[in-house]
């Protein structure tokens, strides 16, 4: 069971790239979680993904000698519905259907991506710990930063879509 939370039903384990693969994962899990209880079901999905992300990873951690073994995407899961979800408020907020936010979308995958892959600042912290602790966190911290990115592009995009007419 470790295994399949771990690898979030072994997206984690396509290659190239598995870390890409499970945020790709995380989206299109995504939508039917919104589709059956919205926003306030994604944000207990993400508190639930990430209190089982942390004894999946410990055992499959454990069990490949190696403290991020790359197939564990369960961090990559959280972190990527933690950037998704302002998206996922702003569309129950105003009543939008979630899919036409396409562009927040593709701003949260973006971003949280870039975050994951560079680890400025805290991301970086986190990962540096070299514990399943840091392995999961580094990808919330990133999450945030995205989130975060995702809120200053929506107000961007939407001040100028108000000056201009």
């Amino acid at each position: 069971m470790s295994r399949l939370i771990a690898t979030f039903f072994y997206s984690g384990l396509i290659r190239p790239a598995p870390g890409t693969w499970g945020s790709l994962a995380a989206l299109v899990a995504a939508l039917p979680i919104y589709w059956i209880g919205g926003p306030w079901l994604m944000l207990a999905m993400i508190a639930l993904a990430l209190a089982a992300g942390f004894p999946a990873a410990r055992a499959e951690a454990a069990r490949s000698g190696d403290h991020d073994p790359s197939h564990v995407v369960i961090d990559e899961v959280v972190g990527q519905w933690i950037a998704l979800w302002p998206v996922l408020f702003g569309a129950a907020h105003v009543g939008a259907p979630v899919l036409d936010l396409w562009p927040g979308w593709i701003a949260a995958f973006g971003l949280f991506r870039l975050f994951d892959i560079l680890k400025p600042g805290l991301v970086g912290r986190m990962d540096r710990r070299g514990d399943v602790t840091g392995l999961m966190m580094d990808d919330v911290v990133a999450g945030i930063f995205a989130a975060i990115g995702v809120v200053i592009l929506a107000v961007l995009a939407h001040g100028v879509m108000i000056l201009g007419g």
